[in-house]
């Protein structure tokens, strides 16, 4: 737990040299002990969210020229009084003003430490907490999105909603407890019943969003698997626009997988090219078609790819016979459509369900990435609904959804005694999810995560 009568400080950009650098202060003494080591207007008489240019000094020995961002409490990220020292990126000043500032009283910022005075203060509840370091490290549009959706509480108030009902008729059952001589029944069992079926409908949609917020958040496992020489490195290729695989006529090239990051419409997508599935003829591509098949085993999304003119409606059949797995979505790619001819693209098996292309000359690639997006998304992608995107708040969810079925189990048959224990063990989990219910472990855990200025 952070001791919020302490001044903290760290660097609140990148480390290493660049063209400036911001040194964040944040406590109660933060405005005064920047003005101990600074030469111009007198930072205590200041306003809130104004910047002032000065001197930052050490005695006589002027460090650099900096700009000071005041902002006065409540007023500012952790609601303490905070000032942010612009100074000139190289290290040597950096590292100066710090230990500057610890000298005149502060103390150096724990990782986190920074968003974790915003939650102890208030400004933040802990989902939107956690959402400061997804949307830090959000690498595309949509998990940017999905982010600041969840910063600025879209994912809080509809848990806040659903701990309100629940509360309310907890207290109604509590209040038949302290009546149970009285053989009083305050909380109505069919309204109860109703709302316990709208929470469990409302958590358990929650709950089926993570895999998509999952994918937006971390990336979309995509295997490209095929027989040797179908055209899984040249589709590599053509899908990144780039040379990145070997492409060679010879089977069996690629005896190792290969990882690339391609983003489609926001979403990133990890593909990994694999080697040709097939009979080993030595051990180091046996090697390589156990891995290949490891790969599709822990894929969300498998793009097969098929050579149009050589391959057997049996051999075609054999292979996504085999290659179905649970849980993993498969795109048909029939390649090398620019060697046949017009008869023989109709007379092509499974073309209902296969993707025509030709990777080597770059043929309906846009139409396969359109197809990898809407297999990835499945439509479920609006802009507007709540992902859960944190395991945390998964598991939580899913303990919250058990006690909440046996709510539903037992409303009709058990006492008011064991459904107040079940209400509560909901309540509880809701409430460690935005931080209504908490442990200084649990607190630890979340924000040992974070960068050191934030």
């Amino acid at each position: 737990m952070a001791h919020t009568e302490e001044t903290i400080v760290a660097l609140a950009t990148p480390n290493g040299a660049g063209a400036i650098g911001v040194i964040r202060l944040s406590g109660p003494d933060a405005i005064t002990i920047a003005q101990k080591v600074w030469k111009g207007k007198d930072l205590t008489r200041q306003a809130s969210h104004t910047l002032h240019f000065g001197r930052i000094v050490d005695g006589e020995l002027e460090l650099d020229d900096v700009v000071a961002s005041l902002f006065v409490a409540p007023r500012s990220y952790t609601r303490e009084n905070v000032v942010e020292i612009s100074c000139h990126g190289s290290n040597y000043i950096i590292e100066s003003i710090i230990k500057l500032l610890i000298k005149n009283g502060a103390r150096a910022a724990k990782a986190g430490e920074f968003t974790l005075r915003a939650f102890l203060n208030g400004q933040l509840d802990l989902s939107q907490a956690e959402a400061v370091a997804d949307l830090i490290a959000s690498n595309s549009k949509a998990s940017q999105q999905v982010a600041l959706q969840q910063l600025r509480g879209g994912f809080s108030n509809q848990l806040q909603q659903l701990r309100e009902q629940l509360v309310q008729f907890a207290s109604l059952i509590e209040l038949e407890l302290d009546f149970a001589e009285e053989d009083v029944e305050f909380a109505n069992r069919d309204q109860l019943k109703r709302l316990t079926h709208e929470i469990t409908r409302v958590i358990g949609n929650l709950i089926q969003s993570f895999e998509l917020g999952n994918a937006i958040k971390n990336g979309v496992n995509t295997v490209i698997a095929g027989r040797p020489n179908a055209g899984k490195s040249t589709l590599l290729n053509a899908l990144l626009n780039e040379e990145r695989a070997i492409v060679s006529h010879i089977p069996g090239t690629t005896r190792d997988t290969i990882e690339e990051v391609l983003n489609i419409q926001g979403i990133n997508f990890r593909l990994i090219d694999t080697a040709g599935i097939r009979e080993a003829t030595d051990t180091i591509e046996q090697i390589g078609v156990q891995r290949t098949m490891e790969k599709i085993s822990q894929s969300a999304l498998l793009i097969y790819v098929y050579d149009a003119e050589q391959i057997t409606v049996e051999e075609l059949n054999s292979d996504l016979e085999s290659l179905q797995k649970p849980g993993v979505t498969m795109l048909v790619v029939a390649n090398k459509a620019d060697l046949l001819s017009a008869e023989q693209l109709l007379a092509l098996p499974h073309t209902d369900k296969a993707i025509i292309i030709s990777a080597k000359e770059k043929q309906h690639i846009d139409e396969l990435k359109s197809k990898i997006y809407q297999a990835a998304i499945k439509e479920q992608l609006s802009g507007h609904e709540t992902l859960v995107t944190n395991i945390r708040h998964l598991e939580a969810l899913q303990k919250t959804e058990e006690a909440l079925i046996r709510v539903l189990n037992g409303i009709d048959t058990v006492t008011s005694d064991f459904l107040s224990m079940d209400i509560k063990q909901a309540l509880h989990y809701l409430g460690e999810i935005t931080g209504a219910v908490t442990t200084d472990d649990l607190l630890d855990n979340i924000f040992s995560k974070f960068c050191i200025g934030k």
